[in-house]
Formats: C-alpha cells, sequence, structure tokens
C-alpha cells in the first residue's frame, strides 16, 4: 500500500514538473496572442477574424487560456459557469473543471431535450434565440459566464438574461478575447467583465 502510494506521489509530481515546463514556453497573454491568427476579409471583406483554432491545438497556450480565465474566480466559490454553443463549451467546461463547478450549456433553439427558457434577441438584421433548460440553475446559485469572444455583446447579453431569470447570481462574464472598439462591454455595464486579451 505504501509502495503504491509512493507511485502515486512520484507521478502527480512528474506530471505537476510536465505541466510547468510546457507553461514556461507560454507564460503570459502576449503569449497567448501570439498564437491566434489574424485572418483578414473573413467572413466579409473588411472583417478582421481572430482564429483561436492555432491556440487550442497549442497544448501549453490551451492550458494557460484557461487558467488565465479561471484564476480571478478561484476565491469566488462559483457553483456553475455557463456557456453557449459553440465555444463557449469548449472554454466553459474546462473553466468549470478548474473551478470545481458544474457547467451549463445555453444552445440554439430545438436543441436541448426537456423544458426550456428562452430568450430572444436583436442581431444587425433580424433576431436570433437561445434556451437553457428551466431545472439547470438553481435559484441562489453563483454564476460565471465564460465565452472566447466578446464583440458586440448580444450572445453574453442573452445568457446574462437567461441567468437572472433563473433566479441565480451572476459573479462576472469571463471571455478569453474582447474586441473593445465594439462596445460590448457596454451592454454588459451591470456586470464585471474580464477579458484576457484584448484588440
Amino acid at each position: 500500500m505504501q509502495e503504491r502510494s509512493e507511485r502515486d506521489e512520484a507521478t502527480r509530481l512528474s506530471m505537476n514538473a510536465t505541466q510547468t515546463e510546457a507553461w514556461r514556453a507560454v507564460s503570459d497573454a502576449a503569449d497567448l496572442k501570439r498564437l491566434i491568427r489574424t485572418v483578414p476579409d473573413f467572413p466579409k471583406k473588411g472583417v478582421l477574424f481572430r482564429d483561436i483554432t492555432p491556440l487550442l491545438a497549442d497544448p501549453a497556450g490551451l492550458a494557460m487560456a484557461v487558467e488565465l480565465m479561471a484564476q480571478p474566480f478561484r476565491a469566488s466559490h462559483i457553483d456553475l459557469v455557463v456557456g453557449a454553443e459553440s465555444r463557449g463549451f469548449i472554454f466553459g467546461t474546462a473553466v468549470a473543471k478548474v473551478l470545481s463547478a458544474g457547467f451549463v450549456p445555453v444552445r440554439k433553439p430545438g436543441k436541448l431535450p426537456a423544458a426550456t427558457r428562452r430568450f430572444e434577441y436583436e442581431l444587425e438584421y433580424g433576431t436570433d434565440a437561445l434556451e437553457i433548460h428551466v431545472d439547470a440553475i438553481r435559484p441562489g446559485q453563483k454564476v460565471l459566464i465564460v465565452d472566447d469572444l466578446l464583440a458586440t455583446g448580444g450572445t453574453l447579453a442573452a445568457c446574462c438574461e437567461l441567468v437572472r431569470a433563473s433566479g441565480a447570481m451572476i459573479e462576472a462574464v469571463a471571455v478569453l478575447i474582447e474586441l473593445a472598439a465594439l462596445g460590448g462591454r457596454q451592454r454588459l455595464s451591470e456586470y464585471p467583465v474580464f477579458s484576457v486579451i484584448s484588440y
């Protein structure tokens, strides 16, 4: 039994050392920014698209991105992390794991199987809607809303409305990237907004 315990401890220390070594290559937000590819004229002419797929493919970059998003909330006793499809699922579940919290998905209409709560919001041309399971969040729970990107803030504002309607407390909104010129932070002015990288 003691031999097994010593072996487990050696494995844990080895894993920690490997992680620390990986993080030396990606030590802060400036390093993460170098892993984000800028694609001009996508999805339409004049738009600079911030592509996170190189960051997601980099083990150290992904680990550091999740750590930097979760770090401000380690002492906040978050009950649930909420993320909207689809990239909110990527970072939301990872941040939830770091914070020992649950994860609640927010989805496009018709994707969730049980009774849902729905919120419609305005787009530049037309409307869109998001849904959450009615029983996903209990009143009084402390919620962190997570996404990859804050642009105009429409999706995140809709997530906030769905969480508020559940009777929960929104601790903050956390994103990897903020496109500051698009003013999304003002749309979320009721809540603390934390971003790792700003353009």
